[in-house]
């Protein structure tokens, strides 16, 4: 009797947050179901975005503006793209002039407390302030209209001069598709060396 008090109660809470429902949604999905999850409707508000394959399971994209959850995407995969690069790098024997000799044993799996009691971690902290202070001008400027791509920060564009709109569209297809293989990854790569015990390739 409590279990089922408890589940209305969450599915009530739930309703409360639901979207309104608007005529677009309902005529223009009528029957289009999420490439990625089939048993689910695609999710309108993806529409229209590089790579888009309708998976929001959650609704997500109900609540935030898709720029935003876009934003956060690119950011979030850039960052596991090198994360697992640094990880690796690191189990192989990698080090960079001055590398602390406190930490010269550390592997990534270990090398946080480490780097906790040699002051390193402080450092950290205030470069990822101040990039993320100023990237969020950039943000804050595309959420109020200002025209500004999800992730574009204007570095690389000469790559992409003298390409035509379906290579450039190409080009952010693979950027958004590696995006998305490196947050698993990386996931992958720190589960495995913790589960293992072992330098690359974990196993």
């Amino acid at each position: 009797m409590m279990k089922t008090a408890v589940l209305a109660s969450l599915i009530g809470s739930a309703a409360a947050f639901a979207p309104a429902s608007t005529g677009r949604s309902a005529t223009s999905l009528a029957g289009e179901k999420s490439q990625a999850l089939p048993f689910l409707p695609a999710p309108v508000n993806c529409e229209g975005y590089v790579g888009n394959v309708g998976f929001d399971p959650l609704g997500v994209s109900n609540y935030f503006p898709t720029d935003y959850l876009r934003e956060a995407e690119l950011k979030h995969g850039r960052m596991c793209q090198l994360a697992w690069l640094g990880y690796v790098a690191v189990d192989v024997g990698v080090r960079v002039p001055g590398y602390p000799e406190a930490l010269s044993g550390a592997t990534s799996a270990t090398a946080h407390l480490p780097a906790v009691e040699y002051g390193a971690l402080g450092n950290i902290f205030v470069w990822i302030a101040i990039a993320e202070m100023t990237s969020w001008i950039g943000v804050s400027q595309m959420l109020q209209g200002s025209g500004r791509a999800p992730g574009d920060f204007g570095f690389g564009k000469g790559l992409l001069k003298g390409k035509s709109d379906a290579q450039i569209e190409n080009m952010k297809l693979k950027e958004i598709t590696h995006c998305r293989l490196a947050m698993l990854a990386f996931s992958g790569v720190v589960t495995q060396s913790v589960l293992f015990d072992k330098g690359f390739p974990y196993f």
